[in-house]
Formats: C-alpha cells, structure tokens, sequence
C-alpha cells in the first residue's frame, strides 16, 4: 500500500517539520543578504544536504528552499524571470532528499513590498505572483504549500487565495508575532483572533505561527492562544508552530539564538501538549533541535 497523501497525514497525529533553513546555510559560510532561493541553481547539492540533515533527525517533511522565490523578493536581486526554474528545482532537490516516504511542502514568504494604499503593490497583482509561485512549485512536485512569515492579514489572504485558486493541495497558513506588552500581535498590528478568524474561514488545513520575536515560554503560551482562538472559530483547522530558538541576541554585531537542543524540545512537548499537532522550527533551530524534539514526542509519532 502506498504512503497517505499529505492531507490524510497531517490528520494522523503528530508531524515533524524541519528547522531553520537560513541557519544552516550561514553554518556552511554563507553570507547574509545574498539570495539563498538562487542556490537551488547554484548549490544544488548544499540545499540537498540540509534537507537530508533534517529527514535524518526525524523530519517527517521538509520545507523547499522557496522562502523569497516568488517574482518580487527575487527581483531584488535581479532573478524575477527566474521564479519557475527556482521552484521547480527546489521542489526537485527537495524530493530527492525525502524519497519518496516522506513530504515535502513548498514554501511561500511574503512579497516584502505594501499593498496599496500604503505601497504600489495591487491585490492583483500579489494574488498572481503568488498564483505564479505555487505553479511552479506545484509542477515540481511538492505534497503541500505553507505560507510563512506573514504580518498581514491582506497579504496572507491574497497568498491563500492564490494558492487555492492553482491547486487542491494542503494549505498550511503561519503568521509571525512579537511579544507585545503581556500580547501578541504581528509586525502590522495583527493579533492573534483575528488572525486565525480571517485565516481559518478560507479553509486551509492548519493555522499557526512561525519566527516572531519571544522568549520559549512565550512561543507556548502563544500556542496556546491559537489553540483556543481555533476552537472559538467552530473551524476544523490543524494547528501548526515553528518557533525560534527563542528570543534573538546582538553579539558583536550578528544576531544569535542561544537556546540548546533541550531546552527547544521540552517547549515543543509544551506546545504538543497545548493541541499542535504539526511542529517544526525557526531560525536558529538546526538538526540537533528537530532530533531532540523527535526523541522526546517520541511515544506520539505515527509509525
């Protein structure tokens, strides 16, 4: 018999997303502010690699090295024509780490531009970039699209939309909140019900959240509002939580995350045991933050 679709899967019980994808690469050298969706043509091998990194410390799916491969991010470094062979080769190397037992899910960031009013940038003209984006995703084979690092909720909508409007794959929609004053809000002012109403009432498969800025006892109890705000909303939504290795710190001019392996699985476990069901990390996670959380929700994988 072969394997669940990704849909069926995710309704199983628990499953394991990577780590920070970015992370590893400065691990390897990397210099910040280069365009990291170009080494899907150019380093092929290294993004092969920190999948199989992950896959090995018990991912049950990875996330394609997509983050800012749709038309605008990647204009900025000159590649906007480049959108469907970037995908498509991300979604290809992707697929040869995770085989063809475990899933991979094409990743989608935001634009980094405004919507109108507040920029140039039209609800039309976002919807097809995102459209533009999970096609090529879609023909390279990915089993799911997660929508990450959203701060609003216009541009999460249209992203859902577009993505919805192109395939009938599993969406996953995560928006990033700070710690605001005893609260959680997005960059954009976005709190945490109104953000899982709007998102949950467009049908995707799992809500949630990613990065942000809070320390991991606040990513738990943020898990924990989501948990509450989905079941508020009457929706049968999954509910997904990549957090950061907690919160970020400047050390001589470079931003580090110093929360170990340990620490990072004794909060997902928290989280876990708040009703997420689809847990992975954010930056400054690694390998050995994913094994540590594979070890100790254990006893709760599907096998």
């Amino acid at each position: 018999m072969g394997r669940l679709n990704l849909r069926e899967r995710l309704r199983e019980g628990l499953f394991l997303l990577d780590g920070a994808m970015g992370t590893e690469l400065i691990a390897r050298g990397l210099e910040a502010g280069m365009c990291n969706d170009y080494l899907n043509i150019e380093s092929s091998e290294t993004i092969e690699e920190i999948h199989k990194s992950y896959l090995q410390a018990g991912s049950d799916g990875v996330i394609t090295n997509t983050f800012g491969a749709n038309g605008i991010a990647l204009g900025r470094h000159r590649f906007s024509e480049k959108v469907e062979q970037i995908n498509n080769l991300a979604a290809q190397i992707a697929r040869r780490a995770a085989g063809e037992e475990k899933y991979i899910l094409g990743g989608i960031g935001p634009s980094g531009n405004f919507l109108q009013p507040l920029g140039d940038l039209s609800s039309g003209q976002l919807k097809e970039v995102f459209a533009e984006q999970t096609r090529s995703l879609s023909a390279g084979g990915v089993d799911g699209i997660i929508i990450e690092t959203m701060t609003g909720l216009d541009e999460i909508s249209i992203a859902i939309k577009a993505v919805k409007g192109v395939c009938d794959l599993p969406v996953l929609a995560l928006m990033a909140f700070d710690s605001v004053g005893g609260d959680f809000k997005t960059m954009m002012g976005v709190d945490v019900e109104s953000a899982v109403s709007k998102i949950v009432s467009l049908g995707v498969d799992a809500v949630g959240f990613n990065c942000g800025k809070a320390s991991l006892e606040e990513y738990a109890e943020l898990a924990s509002r989501i948990v509450s705000a989905v079941k508020a909303s009457g929706e049968d939504a999954l509910i997904c939580a990549e957090p950061n290795a907690g919160r970020p710190e400047l050390v001589d001019g470079r931003t580090v995350y110093k929360v170990d392996a340990g620490d990072f699985a004794a909060t997902a476990e928290k989280i876990y045991s708040a009703g997420v069901s689809i847990i992975g990390g954010c930056c400054g996670t690694g390998p050995a933050h994913i094994e540590a959380v594979a070890k100790r929700l254990g006893k709760h994988r599907q096998h």
